[in-house]
């Protein structure tokens, strides 16, 4: 047993290098997933204050429509369809795969993002706001400074979240040919007709990545809870 063990592990990681599809590929879902977790939240947090802004205000009544569209859209359609339409039919001549991964990932997790902002803004008592115009301030300068800060400190956990489950929503990058982590796999698979060591492997890198993340989030909501009291 232990010969056809090390026999497989020879065969899948060590001969021919193997083991430098799963590096690579690992520097490609982390390099997708940081940059898309920056767009989402750069997307998610614009399109969540003006619609929070609509629900308190009822003013920006234009955006709040093309955000509504986008929202169902985004929101109604799997990512893997999203993605193919990015690169088959927007970017059909692109040739760095890479950013258009980072702009369909993006686009996406921003529409959950901009919920989680939006409810974190909601989720701010309107007293605030009053406070804010009582000390001078104009409505852009009470959500800046006063409403902003608090709603984020709510959603971070949330957020942290989402970004967890974009991480493993990147493995779908394979469908535009993209060598991700699970690329990888599937390729040093199909060399080595072997699919349950590789496979286990890209599962058991996608775990530690996760428990990672998790403990880091776990780690943060106990030091957001300290700091209230």
């Amino acid at each position: 047993m232990w010969g056809n063990f090390s026999e497989q592990f020879y065969l899948n990681f060590i001969q021919d290098d193997r083991w430098k599809y799963f590096v690579n590929g690992l520097k490609v879902t982390l390099i997708i997933t940081l940059f898309a977790v920056l767009l989402g939240v750069v997307i998610g947090l614009i399109v969540g204050v003006i619609r929070s802004t609509y629900e308190k205000t009822h003013k920006l009544k234009i955006l709040n429509f093309l955000c509504s569209i986008y929202l169902t859209v985004i929101r109604g359609t799997p990512v893997v369809v999203q993605l193919m339409i990015i690169y088959y039919i927007i970017f059909a001549n692109a040739r760095n795969k890479i950013p258009i991964a980072i702009l369909a990932f993006g686009i996406n997790s921003g529409a959950y993002v901009a919920e989680i902002f939006r409810s974190g803004i909601m989720s701010i008592d309107q007293g605030q706001l009053e406070a804010g115009r009582s000390l001078g301030f104009n409505y852009r300068q009470t959500m800046w400074y006063i409403v902003m800060p608090q709603a984020f400190k709510n959603v971070l956990p949330a957020l942290c979240n989402e970004f967890i489950a974009l991480l493993k929503e990147t493995s779908v990058s394979g469908y535009i040919a993209l060598q991700d982590l699970t690329k990888a796999g599937d390729i040093v698979r199909s060399r080595t007709f072997s699919p349950f060591m590789p496979l286990m492997a890209v599962a058991a890198i996608y775990l530690v990545c996760v428990v990672i993340l998790t403990q880091g989030v776990k780690i943060l909501e106990r030091r957001l809870r300290q700091s209230e009291r």
